[in-house]
Formats: structure tokens, sequence, C-alpha cells
């Protein structure tokens, strides 16, 4: 889960680098080439039998790719009403939403330390955002919301059904994602070659990965630890924007994100000492 977040948080930096592509082209090509990888992936695993991995899905995965794409969606729309900055913050509170759901529908429950972790990190994340102008637009600050709760049922749903091959509900997040911004976008598309690379860039690797990664642990970790780890992504993000195109972030976002690093690292070195992986 470190890696993947390591991972995902280069996300920012090429969309940075983007020449013409707006944030429904970059959705669009990325949901393609997500759908598409990962279609190569069942086939190459699984041969003839992948129809067949993929029909297994069935209402759970329909519904876990539904969850996902409705979280992309959403969080485009945030971005695109509000800042930044106010976005993350409501998105931080993903790993307390989906405790709170698994306590209720899955009957986990998580240990002190853990939450103690999890506070720890969203004091980090606040920090973060005290440098940065909020934003006053009721409408994205309500997309965040629902990009935060959509996230935290599909890692509920795909926790609950760690045992059915969960890959088939990436492929339907990036189509059900192409298909809304297809329809908005109509012949209105604007990129470069260049642009299509770092799309593809994004959907086949950046995101594919780390999602990949996350089915994973859903078999060791609980779902609130599971999105813990998200934290570890809005940390990271500032700096490599800082690294390679001298974006300096505030002096609340370094303090911030040591926070929010140091929080995961004593997490993680606590779960190692404890032997629970082993």
């Amino acid at each position: 889960m470190v890696f993947g977040s390591t991972l995902i948080s280069f996300t920012g930096l090429i969309i940075r680098n983007m020449e013409s592509a707006g944030a429904l082209e970059i959705n669009l090509i990325r949901g393609i080439s997500l759908s598409i990888t990962v279609f190569l992936i069942l086939l190459f695993k699984y041969k003839l039998s992948a129809v067949s991995k993929i029909i297994a899905v069935g209402k759970p995965g329909l519904a876990a790719g539904f969850a996902l794409a409705t979280a992309g969606i959403c969080l485009l729309q945030a971005m695109t009403n509000t800042t930044v900055a106010a976005t993350l913050f409501i998105c931080s509170s993903v790993p307390f939403l989906t405790a709170i759901l698994a306590w209720f529908l899955l009957k986990e429950t998580i240990a002190k330390f853990t939450l103690a972790a999890m506070c720890c990190a969203a004091v980090g994340v606040g920090i973060m955002l005290l440098g940065n102008d909020g934003t006053k637009s009721s409408y994205g600050a309500l997309m965040a919301f629902f990009t935060a709760i959509s996230f935290s049922v599909y890692a509920v749903i795909v926790r609950k059904h760690r045992s059915i091959e969960m890959l088939p509900a990436l492929a339907i997040s990036g189509i059900l994602i192409s298909l809304f911004c297809l329809l908005l976008l109509k012949n209105t598309l604007t990129f470069t070659w260049m642009d299509m690379f770092r799309c593809m860039l994004l959907g086949c690797f950046v995101s594919l990965i780390p999602n990949m990664l996350f089915l994973y642990s859903t078999r060791y970790l609980l779902a609130g630890e599971l999105t813990f780890f998200m934290l570890f992504e809005f940390a990271l993000g500032p700096f490599w924007v800082w690294i390679f195109i001298n974006e300096v972030p505030s002096i609340w976002t370094m303090a911030g994100g040591f926070i929010v690093m140091t929080s995961v690292v004593i997490f993680i070195l606590k779960e190692i000492k404890s032997k629970r992986f082993t």
C-alpha cells in the first residue's frame, strides 16, 4: 500500500505537464487505457477462462466498479468547482468514513493505535492546507464529500468480497468514467500526442498498479487501514512538483506532509514489530 500510494502520488506531476488536455480528456483516455490494460491482464492470466472470471464478479463487482467510477467522476467535479486544497481536505475523511462503514457492515473494529495514527495523519493534512485559500463553492465541497463516500463504499465492498477476483471491477469503473466524459465532450477533444501518452501512462501504470495493489491488500488489511494509506499520497504529491518543476510548497505543506508520512511510517513499523504480516 505504501508503494501504491507513492506511485499514484505522481498523478499531480503528470497532470501539471499536460500541454492542452483538460480534465475530461485526461479522464477519458485514462479510463479507456485502464480498461483495455485490465482486460489484457485478465486474458494473459486466465486465458480462455478470462470471460468466466469477468462474469464471476457478479453484483459485488458491478457495485464496486460503479462506486469507484462515481468517486472518480465526483473528484473531477470537485477539483473543477473548488480548490485542490479544499478537495483534498474533505477527501482526507476517507479513512474515517471507511472505518465507520466497515464497523457497521463488516463488524471490523479499528485498534486504538491505528485510530490514533489516523487522527495524527488527519491533523497533518489539515496543516498542509492552512497555507491555501479555501474556497467557497458549496457544490465543489459536496462533490468532494461524495468522492470520499463513494471510495469508502468501494473499499468496504472489495474488502467484504476479497475472495472474488475484483480486477474486472477496475475495467468497469474505467468504462463508466470514459462514457461519462465522452458524453460531456462529444466531439470537442483537444490534446496533443504527448498528452495522449501521459494520459495512457496514468491509466496503464500510475492508476492501474496502485489499484491492483489495493485489491491485493484487502486480503491482509482492514478496510479502514487500506484507505489510511491514501493520506500518504496527499503528503507526497506536493513534493514531486517541488522537486521536478520547482513549484515550491509552503512551510505548512512541508510540516503537514512530514506529520502524515511520520504517522504512516510509525504505524507500519509497529505492525511489522507485532509480526502481523509474517
